[in-house]
């Protein structure tokens, strides 16, 4: 055959290619390759360790006899692969927990072979997913998990909890809470922020609660210094564990909260001058510290506070971690069937939290099991509220002005007269400096106010605003049925 006859290099690896892979996009134009028959999928476009969809075809091609081939080859026969695959219809990619088919979720095991378990409310089973239900993307933060332990009986979240220090069943209950809604895809499930005194093994419970989702490689992480690194980590895994956090910057607080109820980034294409792409987020994160300082309302609202004692017996880091290596697949079986009869159940949505998604999985355990987590969590938030108020002049400011105000009565003013009263009431009579972050004008006090709405309603104080013909207004109302606070017993 003379030279002009073969068949040319690109044209060979694209027929071997379109043969033994499918090739597809995501909703943003990314272009994928999965094996046929195997439910991970790899960006064509990828250069990572992990391995790339440019590794996996060369050792295909080699070993399958039909050649090595140069780089140049390679690139013109993945531009037109990758220029075919954008005619074909969309199909999302998934790190970890997808959606499936008639109400079913899955979970990525991390395996070679690419077993996973279907989660139904009729049971859950081991499996391969259908390439055209479930296609998984992994990276260097996808571990591998064991395969879970069936008829475990329950005992497997009692060998948990026993490793971990949490403080009373109140903490426990949440705990397991957050672990269900870790495997729904479409729950967006509060940050747990372990706390505890020092030496109490929130390190330790962090990393064991994360490794029943992310495998023993799993581990938790110093919080990044910038938001485009944090959310390049989150990004790349499904839970994101930050450690030993003592200071929470606004930003920081902010891509938290974006990060627990879900957004959208949108960046600058590389090398191009007009292209975007976006990248859309809603990750479960975990978070232990001490003490964070003061937490912005906003974030309250989307923590879990989990808190740990000291343990009376210490032990070697090698014997706890056997012991969790050797009880891990009982603990997700375990886990896996109380998610089964979670879902079975029928549950009333509460409809005044903020995590209305959570409170209803609370309230789905507490009616499948007879735990007490929905009370749990309110008690939770209560707390979250104290600390919002101890940790705010202002709050504090504003609810003791509130309680000179009799029962259902409203208070109106502009915001500059709100703000020389509540300066005023805070001075008092011996004219005591205004505090470093004290609002210096109208506008920025009706922020403020804004931001502590919740916090403040909880407290039986409501803050509304408005405009009438002689301008914008700030509303004080003390609820009429507003009653002393207290903690209520759990149990």
């Amino acid at each position: 055959m003379s030279e002009d006859e073969k068949t040319p290099a690109r044209e060979v690896i694209a027929d071997y290619a379109q043969a033994h892979f499918r090739y597809f996009r995501t909703a943003d134009g990314t272009v994928y390759a999965q094996k046929n028959g195997h439910p991970v999928a790899r960006p064509i476009r990828s250069q990572g360790t992990s391995g790339s969809h440019r590794q996996e075809l060369m050792v295909g091609l080699f070993k399958d006899g039909v050649g090595v081939f140069n780089g140049t080859a390679l690139k013109e026969a993945l531009d037109l692969i990758e220029a075919l695959a954008m005619t074909e219809d969309t199909q999302p990619v998934h790190i970890r927990v997808a959606p499936g088919f008639d109400g079913a979720t899955w979970l990525d095991l991390g395996r070679d072979d690419g077993q996973s378990v279907r989660i139904h409310p009729t049971g859950w089973d081991i499996r391969v997913p259908d390439p055209r239900e479930v296609c998984w993307r992994r990276t260097q933060l996808t571990g591998e998990l064991p395969l879970p332990a069936k008829d475990t009986d329950g005992k497997g979240i009692d060998l948990l909890l026993r490793l971990c220090n949490f403080a009373g069943a109140e903490t426990e209950c949440l705990a397991i809470a957050w672990l269900i809604g870790c495997l729904g895809p479409s729950v967006p499930v509060p940050a747990p922020f372990l706390t505890g005194p020092q030496g109490a093994g929130k390190s330790t419970g962090g990393r064991m609660l994360v490794r029943i989702i992310e495998g023993m490689s799993g581990d938790l992480r110093r919080a990044p210094k910038d938001e485009e690194n944090l959310l390049a980590a989150v990004a790349a895994g499904w839970v994101t564990a930050l450690d030993n956090l003592s200071h929470m910057s606004p930003d920081l607080s902010d891509a938290m909260c974006c990060i627990v109820t879900g957004a959208e980034n949108v960046k600058r294409a590389l090398f191009t001058d007009g292209d975007v792409f976006r990248v859309g987020y809603r990750r479960p994160l975990l978070l232990t510290g001490i003490d964070v300082g003061v937490i912005r309302p906003d974030l309250a609202e989307r923590l879990l506070p989990l808190r740990l004692e000291r343990p009376k017996i210490r032990r070697t880091e090698a014997e706890l971690w056997a012991e969790y290596a050797e009880i891990l697949p009982t603990v997700l079986g375990s886990l896996l069937d109380l998610t089964v009869k979670v879902r079975a159940v029928d549950a009333e949505t509460p409809t005044d939290l903020r995590m209305a998604d959570f409170a209803h999985l609370c309230a789905q355990l507490d009616a499948a099991t007879g735990l007490r987590s929905l009370d749990a969590y309110r008690a939770s938030l209560d707390d979250l509220n104290d600390d919002v108020i101890e940790g705010d002049l202002l709050a504090q400011t504003v609810l003791k002005h509130a309680e000179s105000l009799a029962a259902g009565t409203e208070q109106r003013m502009t915001s500059t007269e709100w703000l020389h009263l509540l300066s005023g009431l805070y001075s008092g009579d011996e004219l005591r400096p205004l505090p470093r972050g004290w609002p210096t004008t109208g506008k920025v006090l009706s922020d403020r106010l804004k931001r502590l709405q919740p916090t403040l309603a909880a407290r039986g104080v409501l803050i509304d605003s408005g405009r009438t013909s002689e301008g914008r207004y700030l509303e004080m109302t003390r609820a009429a049925a507003a009653t002393p606070h207290e903690h209520k017993p759990m149990f």
